[in-house]
């Protein structure tokens, strides 16, 4: 089942991002990426045009693929829009808690996801990511590698050696 997010109005719902904040964009594509690689479902973000230059109207990063609506349009006109182009709209789920574009997709046939539960499934990965992802080796475990894998120096004398 693909998702199609509504990306602003997701970024306005997670806790750890800012639209404020200049690289929201980039930073909710990198959040996507982590879910994509443990679901595999086809998503897709989209998000409103930028302001005074032109961003490519589409790519893929890490599997997720990433869509500006162009200049004179919205993210939700994208939306409806790939819905109403869908032959099986039944099948799309849409990240929004955009009350318009949820009434205006579900009309459609598509089902819809809060933005805030989507949120919660996002933080709800990150809360079970392995603790040593989130802090440094302590000095024990560094000496336990080292001893495992040799020293620096040690590497650099076998590659004179050679």
């Amino acid at each position: 089942m693909p998702i199609l997010i509504d990306g602003h109005n997701l970024i306005g719902r997670l806790p750890t991002l800012s639209l404020h904040d200049p690289d929201d964009e980039e930073k909710l594509i990198q959040v996507l990426q982590v879910y994509r690689t443990r679901n595999r479902k086809a998503m897709t973000v989209v998000f409103d045009p930028g302001e005074g230059y032109a961003l490519p109207t589409s790519r893929r990063q890490g599997g997720v693929e990433v869509v500006y609506a162009p200049h004179g349009s919205s993210a939700d006109a994208v939306i409806v829009q790939r819905v109403q182009r869908s032959h099986h709209p039944r099948d799309w789920v849409v990240v929004t808690s955009d009350r318009l574009l949820a009434e205006r997709v579900t009309r459609l046939g598509a089902r819809v996801q809060s933005a805030e539960a989507f949120a919660a499934e996002l933080d709800s990965l990150h809360s079970a990511a392995p603790a040593w992802k989130d802090r440094p080796l302590s000095p024990a475990e560094v000496e336990k590698w080292l001893a495992l894998f040799g020293s620096q120096e040690r590497s650099d004398d076998l590659d004179s050696a050679g």
